[in-house]
């Protein structure tokens, strides 16, 4: 239960890394013995940082001042709760304010909490990025196309695709080349209750290139690598991404990395200033997954290799409006070589 507690006295970035670790979407912002003051969530981080808000700040501007709680441990009480308010958890108290039980949707109904109202259908395609040569998984990719390679008892483009289905996206391209013939063979050999297009790249195009090859793309769609597994709220990021008015939305990913040295400040003449031991720094990274809109397919030069972040950089520099949507650290799974693929195994529990 102390997984998700947290002093409000700490930083946005701590609040972070604790989300990521209880693998929750929700903390509890708790004072001296764990007298409940409030609750932050993954969705009031994003607005802060969206609203140019620092890792470094304090979550006290940050979090909700007025969660929301039960005073009876009765199992009604608490599914009519989680129910009315589609929370994820909620927490019981004493006459104090004490935090004495914590029960989570899966805890009482056994299974993933209901997406919100409205969000379980997106009609809009997902294009999917299958035509590389998985080098960085060799030698095992010299004979398998890596959109093949297992994760459990699926391919891993089977599991991106389930990870779409969930919001009823049920159209999607395949772009491809190395190895394209057998994705297209396994795909063709199983039952699916969705729709594939195939898009052959003659030559690899890059990561944007082969868009230009989808001519008939007339409304708003998804972009995905084939190695990667977002894990958010799809519905959440196409309403941001249209209510900010955007020609293309990436999704990027919080990850922290710590340098193992100390890092040296130095002046003119190397006259050192300040030694740090072990810092860290924490950013957003590009996680491969982008919504769009069809025109900046003009943008796309043909028969040429271009990649999305050309394709970012031509939006910007036409005075296109791009804009990111920030996910958790362990909401973003790489899968794209060995000791991700490892690592995705254990987080998926596969």
């Amino acid at each position: 239960m102390k997984d998700i507690f947290i002093d409000p006295t700490a930083t946005v970035k701590i609040a972070l890394k604790k989300l990521d670790a209880a693998a929750s979407k929700v903390l509890l912002v708790v004072k001296e013995n764990h007298i409940l003051i409030g609750a932050i969530s993954d969705g009031d981080i994003r607005r802060h940082l969206l609203n140019n808000g620092s890792l470094d700040d304090l979550i006290t501007s940050v979090y909700n001042q007025d969660p929301i709680s039960i005073q009876h441990n009765d199992q009604e009480v608490v599914k009519k709760t989680l129910l009315e308010n589609k929370i994820d958890l909620v927490p019981v108290t004493d006459d104090k304010g004490k935090v004495i039980e914590i029960y989570s949707w899966e805890d009482v109904f056994f299974r993933k909490p209901e997406k919100k109202q409205g969000s379980a259908i997106l009609d809009l395609p997902v294009v999917v990025m299958a035509g590389g040569k998985g080098t960085r998984m060799q030698p095992f990719t010299t004979v398998l196309p890596k959109p093949l390679i297992p994760i459990g008892d699926k391919t891993i483009l089977e599991t991106l695709i389930d990870n779409f289905r969930e919001y009823g996206i049920d159209k999607f391209y395949f772009t491809l080349n190395y190895r394209g013939e057998m994705i297209k063979a396994y795909f063709d050999s199983i039952q699916i209750d969705y729709y594939i297009e195939y898009v052959w790249e003659k030559e690899f195009n890059g990561t944007a290139g082969s868009l230009s090859l989808i001519p008939e793309i007339k409304n708003t769609f998804m972009v995905s690598n084939c190695d990667i597994i977002v894990r958010a709220d799809y519905a959440d990021i196409y309403n941001f991404h249209r209510s900010s008015d955007a020609a293309l939305t990436v999704i990027s990913s919080i990850q922290h990395h710590t340098i193992p040295y100390g890092v040296i400040e130095y002046a003119e003449g190397g006259v050192v200033k300040d030694i740090t031991e072990k810092p860290e720094y924490s950013f957003p990274i590009n996680t491969g997954v982008y919504i769009l809109e069809p025109k900046v397919i003009e943008f796309i030069p043909k028969n040429t290799i271009f990649h999305m972040t050309d394709l970012i950089k031509a939006l910007i520099k036409n005075g296109n409006k791009v804009v990111t949507y920030f996910v958790n650290e362990n909401d973003y799974i790489d899968i794209g070589q060995w000791e991700e693929y490892r690592e995705a195994l254990r987080r998926l529990k596969l």
